[in-house]
């Protein structure tokens, strides 16, 4: 986890999450005890699905069942065990819905009361639908991990509702290299997934948006997202001023972050009094802003190889390159070609 964001202390983790990860890699001959010592999660913990761990030691149990099993597509296993009733309300929500299209709306605005370090994002684009993936609060050893296991829990609901129907004209985007064991992924994409593509995307016919529900319930759906809002609420409640703003400037689409008034206004509260609300925290805007650029920079240097340093510095919202140099070396101690250079695999 990057030191400079706190959200990983936070208990945000349904704990069962962790509980079928273990299970998973037990099958495998890994002994449970080995994984939740290492991420400091007790037995205990795993005992009832109401529990929940924190960012950090799911993000440790992660780490330690990809190392120990040896299965790069580990991630891919791990999302096909998540069936849609492994994320309750959430689940329930969205399939209660009439169409595909409000059960993604559905999807999208509460997805990360279940994963709180990702979020999706819907749009239009030509004829496709589109959904993308954004991981906050990563690390780069589960970076494929985390899209794996988010792209194949979608793809297990998606066969479980229409079959194969949005496969026609569908395909997956990944942003990272082709791996070797690309058959499984021909399997599950039913053939059609670009690697290195920039983006993290599922894509089908937007004219499938319109396509029923077959499990639509209008009183279960009220009642679901009746859940999903509280689970909203106590999650607002437990994080800090600084870990809200960082969400708020995570979730900007386009390269340049929102500002402080912005941010103050989406936060319903005056740009003054979030000032003083973050330096009681001990922070400032700044600093958050500069740790997501700082993420970012990285994240753009290490998997956006064809675009030059000059254009990440534009997409970062710097208006000279030089600015954004110097923005670097101060993160990194050399400049954004050398941390490029020396960190390509």
């Amino acid at each position: 986890m990057n030191a400079t964001l706190s959200s990983g202390s936070l208990p945000v983790m349904r704990v069962h999450y962790a509980e079928i990860l273990c299970q998973l890699a037990e099958e495998r001959g890994v002994r449970r005890s080995d994984l939740v010592s290492v991420a400091g999660i007790r037995n205990s913990q795993l005992s009832h699905p109401d529990n929940f761990i924190t960012l950090d030691q799911f993000t440790a149990l992660c780490q330690q069942a990809l190392t120990r099993c040896g299965d790069e597509c580990l991630g891919l296993e791990y999302g096909k065990r998540l069936k849609f009733t492994a994320h309750g309300a959430l689940s329930q929500a969205a399939i209660s819905c009439d169409t595909l299209e409000q059960a993604l709306a559905v999807l999208i605005k509460y997805f990360r009361i279940r994963f709180a370090y990702m979020s999706l994002a819907f749009f239009v684009e030509d004829e496709d639908a589109v959904i993308q993936l954004e991981i906050h609060h990563d690390t780069e050893k589960l970076h494929r991990f985390n899209i794996e296991v988010v792209m194949a829990t979608l793809m297990d609901v998606n066969y479980l509702l229409f079959g194969t129907q949005l496969l026609d004209g569908g395909r997956c985007l990944v942003d990272y290299p082709r791996p070797e064991d690309v058959e499984r992924y021909q399997y599950l994409f039913g053939g059609k997934v670009t690697f290195s593509a920039g983006v993290n995307q599922l894509r089908f016919r937007k004219s499938f948006l319109g396509l029923p529900m077959s499990l639509s319930n209008p009183v279960a759906r009220r009642v679901a997202e009746a859940q999903c809002e509280e689970e909203m609420r106590q999650m607002e409640a437990s994080a800090s001023v600084s870990d809200r703003v960082l969400r708020l400037l995570e979730s900007a689409r386009d390269g340049r972050l929102p500002g402080l008034e912005d941010v103050a206004q989406q936060m319903g509260v005056s740009p003054r009094t979030l000032r003083r609300q973050l330096s009681a925290e001990g922070g400032g805007f700044h600093g958050l802003q500069e740790s997501v650029r700082h993420q970012r920079a990285r994240e753009l240097l290490l998997r956006h190889s064809a675009m030059s340093i000059d254009e990440i510095a534009e997409h970062l919202g710097y208006s000279d390159p030089s600015n954004f140099g110097r923005a670097f070396r101060k993160w990194e101690g050399m400049s954004p070609s050398a941390w490029r250079r020396d960190n390509q695999t």
